[in-house]
């Protein structure tokens, strides 16, 4: 498969399963990074958007990788704060990637590309800020780099999985400049930031939706 073609049959919803999958078996972990480095309410609303996400499935019966990828934004809408707003604008763009079929490995990076302008535009953070921008700019990096030298899907996807799951792991050495993390500084050394070990995830399940391998969630504690 190369980046001009359309990814998998099922992909928006082995995506979106997968990211229900992931992130709700790490909510304790992120929500632990949370207490460590924030406010600790992280854990909680991964929980309450996937409960609603969930609702949105039952409710939708969602057919389309877009309106898959609605369901999910939807949720994340629901939720309070500024992890909830943040991550549903950015599942918004990536429910944009297609219409009724499946996107392309292009059609996905420039999404995510999409995502990241959201998220960087209302958060008003860049790399090094220690947040979620952190794990999703080198995967965008990463994917892009991959689109434009044909490299298989699954290849491109694993590249920038591990592109965005380094770069989570590497907040633990940095101090927030954004969030509530950055309210107690260097009291955050050491602990990997939750919204970039999230993202990492959610880069994961798009991967793990086209070449079926599990997602490694160990790293995150």
């Amino acid at each position: 498969m190369t980046s001009n073609e359309t990814l998998p049959d099922g992909f928006g919803r082995d995506f979106l399963r997968g990211v229900q999958k992931h992130l709700g078996g790490a909510a304790d972990a992120l929500g632990d990074l949370d207490r460590r480095a924030g406010d600790g309410d992280f854990g909680t609303n991964v929980r309450t958007a996937l409960k609603l996400a969930t609702s949105n499935i039952e409710t939708d019966d969602p057919a389309t990788y877009r309106q898959w990828g609605t369901t999910m934004y939807m949720g994340w809408l629901g939720v309070g704060g500024t992890s909830g707003p943040l991550f549903g604008m950015f599942f918004r763009d990536l429910a944009k990637a297609a219409d009724d079929g499946e996107p392309t490995l292009a059609q996905f990076a420039e999404a995510l590309a999409a995502g990241q302008a959201t998220i960087q535009k209302y958060g008003e953070a860049e790399v090094g800020d220690k947040t979620m921008v952190d794990a999703l700019d080198p995967a965008v990096t990463a994917l892009r780099t991959a689109v434009e030298s044909g490299t298989p899907a699954g290849e491109a996807l694993a590249g920038a999985e591990k592109a965005a799951v380094e770069a989570a792991r590497a907040t633990a050495e940095t101090t927030a400049r954004r969030g509530r993390a950055s309210y107690v500084g260097d009291v955050a050394k050491g602990v990997i930031d939750p919204g970039a070990a999230a993202m990492a995830l959610v880069i994961g399940a798009a991967r793990a939706a086209v070449d079926g391998e599990e997602v490694e969630t160990a790293w995150i504690g």
